[in-house]
């Protein structure tokens, strides 16, 4: 079964002070990427972090209203960038015999990118959707070159022989 984690897409952080790159692109294609997912027996999985700037329960915690969310999605919380660190995530994905996992969200050098590495090395094939992941500037990078990098390390970068990496494009994986 594929499997869309959708990372962090949370009103304190897409719709917070930190502008966020092609913001309103990618949520459009997250959204498409989900409701392709679900229509074809797939499951989605909102992962939702929880700190002080967005404390579990407050609005700043909720997934953002574009990303409507529909009856059998599923639900995990974290406090790390790692969305498999002490959650339900792995046990979930065991259960349900999830083989490929599709990952998009924010922010790419921080959760998206630590839980792809998690997924590879937990041994699930795992597709980046280069362009269905954010972030915003930093002091030393505008945030286009940051997802432009995490494109290109992800692309290049050494996984276990169980798993494989792979970064396609929302129109690759989904089509039209």
């Amino acid at each position: 079964m594929n499997t869309l984690i959708i990372i962090d897409m949370q009103n304190a952080w897409v719709h917070g002070t930190t502008p966020r790159f092609d913001k309103d692109a990618v949520i459009a294609r997250i959204q498409y990427a989900a409701d392709y997912t679900r229509k074809h027996g797939g499951q989605v999985i909102f992962v939702r972090h929880a700190n002080d700037d967005a404390m579990a329960g407050s609005a700043g915690w909720e997934v953002i209203s574009e990303l409507p969310f529909s009856h059998g999605d599923v639900f995990v919380d974290k406090t790390a960038c790692d969305s498999f660190a002490d959650t339900g995530l792995l046990a979930h994905l065991k259960i349900t015999g999830a083989h490929t996992l599709i990952v998009c969200g924010l922010a790419t050098e921080f959760c998206v990118d630590t839980t792809l590495r998690a997924a590879a090395s937990n041994g699930f094939d795992v597709v980046a959707l280069s362009d269905a992941h954010t972030t915003g500037d930093r002091p030393h990078m505008k945030a286009d070159k940051i997802v432009e990098h995490h494109n290109w390390v992800w692309e290049n970068i050494s996984t276990p022989a169980s798993s494989r990496l792979m970064v396609r494009t929302t129109a690759e994986v989904f089509g039209n």
